[in-house]
């Protein structure tokens, strides 16, 4: 019997550090055919090097588009997964593979389908933030941008569970005003933000608007002039006249939000463990040198089962068919 293969590991001796890494990865992605998708919240770096950049929603739709045969997704294993729900015929790497999600790990796919049974007659909303596993049991996912819109494409009679984020379930049921049985899974960046962090920063900066991501606590988005999804929040400040944003999401949009809007002044909320920023340490896993490895071997490759692929295609599609 033949020993079982070692999952990859990206080994950065192997570069030779005369590189131009940034050449290097322009040649391959032209030699792979290859798009480079990369979130807001991964290093300014990456962001510059990427064919696109996007939050969750904005990055499925691309990856559902794209004609590339090759796709390097800079951003955590769900949303790579998600790229190879929707792309079975392509080549999925991810830089690091052990790029996760604190929410998707708070929903085991065994545990969800478990708990499920005892809500037969509900039908299932999930956040894109979660595994394969717990996308096959949905019936339709949604993101922070279209989570809204896709609860309120259910008949108003229809009993909902929503998971895996409590707090983004929540302020979807202020939003449309439905009762939902929600999952109790939390994002540990957003998590942090908190009600007295939010205040001492507006009495130091009374002029600033106050903009923050659904995933945060009520307490935290109840003050805020505004609550949207990462590309929502980017556009808030590029089309908001105020020149002072106090932003509760994870840091690393602020390089779009600078570029955006050099002139603004840009407030992070700290965490309340007392960090000056909030980053979220599965997402800074990735890195260029990580990106050119990726690209050079193809590997860490995404591969799921069929079966559970195409479970898992449905819901995603219908979310995709909302807009």
């Amino acid at each position: 019997m033949s020993a079982p293969s070692l999952p990859y590991l990206p080994d950065l001796e192997t570069i030779d550090p005369s590189l131009d890494l940034r050449a290097e990865i322009e040649r391959l992605r032209r030699e792979r055919n290859a798009v480079i998708l990369a979130h807001y919240y991964q290093e300014p770096e990456i962001q510059d090097l990427a064919d696109f950049v996007g939050d969750s929603l904005q990055l499925s739709q691309a990856a559902a588009k794209t004609p590339a045969d090759v796709i390097a997704f800079c951003g955590v294993h769900f949303m790579a997964e998600t790229a190879k729900i929707l792309n079975p015929g392509k080549r999925v790497v991810i830089p690091d593979l052990d790029a996760g999600c604190s929410l998707a790990d708070r929903c085991p796919a065994d545990a969800f389908g478990e708990w499920l049974k005892n809500y037969p007659d509900h039908k299932v909303v999930s956040y894109i933030n979660c595994s394969a596993g717990v996308k096959a049991h949905s019936d339709i996912i949604c993101t922070s941008s279209n989570a809204v819109r896709v609860v309120e494409s259910f008949p108003r009679d229809q009993k909902l569970v929503f998971a895996p984020d409590r707090h983004l379930g929540r302020w979807v049921m202020r939003q449309t005003g439905r009762d939902m049985v929600l999952w109790p899974g939390f994002c540990i960046v957003h998590e942090q933000f908190t009600a007295l962090r939010v205040a001492q920063l507006k009495a130091r900066h009374p002029g600033a608007r106050i903009i923050v991501h659904p995933e945060c606590d009520a307490t935290v988005s109840r003050m805020a002039d505004f609550v949207g999804s990462t590309a929502a929040l980017l556009k808030y400040v590029g089309t908001e006249p105020a020149m002072s944003f106090i932003v509760g999401t994870e840091a690393g949009i602020l390089h779009q939000m600078h570029k955006l809007r050099p002139e603004a002044e840009l407030i992070p909320i700290p965490a309340d463990s007392g960090c000056n920023c909030a980053l979220c340490p599965y997402m800074k896993l990735n890195s260029i040198e990580k990106l050119y490895l990726a690209l050079r071997d193809l590997q860490p490759e995404i591969l799921l089962d069929e079966d559970l692929r195409r479970r898992a295609l449905g819901p995603v599609e219908r979310m995709l068919a909302l807009g």
